[in-house]
């Protein structure tokens, strides 16, 4: 997922009162709301361990992005960093510190695995899609978070909900990405126009080239956020999961964030942080959490 992050390595320390993720407040807002029924762990620590670690430190470092749009994005004007990503993030060092004290590491795909491996963070929180091979070098946690090809459409569009109503459709997608063939897949008989970029994509639904346009919905949700004339249907229909990656061989803490993402999903809270995020350019209900290890 490259495409949505930066390419610079930077350690980046947002808001004026300490931590990079400090809630004015620490009530107020949208994320208060989500504090407000936030769990904090309470059972036995592992002297030594990375919770251990983490509570002693008194915050969670974190590698990921700052300019992801409803994923994890830096707030020009509060200084603060909101989003899907961003909100999982402060509520897990809400659980282990029992407070959402984060620092942000930007990460890119190079950076990830090394800075998990010499300690520098804690977890990748960036749209870290699990594969095999990474799963060779990276412990994951989740999937907390199941992506994939989407659809888009033009804001007002009837009549396209589903993959299945793409059949006898045309559809717009990027060219050599995996959307032509999620495409055929779904609706063999859709009639497929492709072009070179997002951006001439994206162009291209809107002057009624195409009926719709099926890309990677992180990609979809960022475009979306910035275009009001843009408006996603339906969930993803093939897989990507994202998994929350954490040192390699640490198995306990790996359990540890799988039970903390456990509960936030059978509480709701997993719900309540999409809904203020992706949920609101993607329309219908929060879709369920994915099962976690699955």
């Amino acid at each position: 997922m490259g495409r949505l992050f930066v390419a610079a390595l930077l350690l980046f320390v947002a808001g004026c009162s300490g931590g990079e993720n400090a809630v004015p407040g620490a009530g107020g807002g949208k994320f208060g709301a989500l504090l407000a029924k936030a769990p904090v762990y309470t059972g036995q620590v592992t002297p030594g361990s990375a919770v251990d670690r983490i509570k002693k430190r008194g915050k969670l470092l974190i590698g990921g992005s700052q300019d992801a749009p409803l994923l994890s994005q830096l707030d020009p004007i509060s200084g603060e960093l909101t989003g899907f990503d961003a909100y999982l993030g402060k509520l897990l060092a809400h659980y282990i510190v029992g407070k959402p004290e984060t620092e942000l590491l930007s990460a890119t795909s190079e950076t990830r695995e090394p800075l998990l491996a010499n300690g520098t963070v804690d977890v990748i929180i960036q749209t870290y899609t699990i594969t095999p091979a990474r799963a060779e070098r990276v412990a994951f946690a989740g999937p907390y978070y199941q992506s994939g090809q989407s659809i888009a459409v033009r804001k007002g569009t009837s009549g396209i909900t589903k993959p299945a109503d793409l059949a006898g459709k045309t559809v717009i997608v990027g060219a050599n990405t995996p959307g032509v063939k999620a495409v055929k897949d779904a609706a063999p008989t859709a009639k497929i126009v492709e072009f070179g970029s997002d951006p001439e994509c994206l162009t291209a639904l809107k002057q009624g080239r195409g009926d719709a346009y099926v890309q990677d919905q992180a990609i979809l949700v960022a475009d979306a956020s910035k275009d009001s004339e843009l408006q996603l249907v339906g969930e993803p229909f093939t897989e990507d999961p994202y998994g929350i990656g954490i040192k390699h061989g640490d198995a306990e803490f790996e359990k540890f964030v799988d039970d903390w993402l456990r509960e936030i999903g059978k509480s709701g809270l997993w719900q309540d942080v999409w809904k203020q995020t992706i949920g609101t350019v993607v329309t219908g209900d929060a879709p369920s959490p994915p099962a976690i290890a699955s």
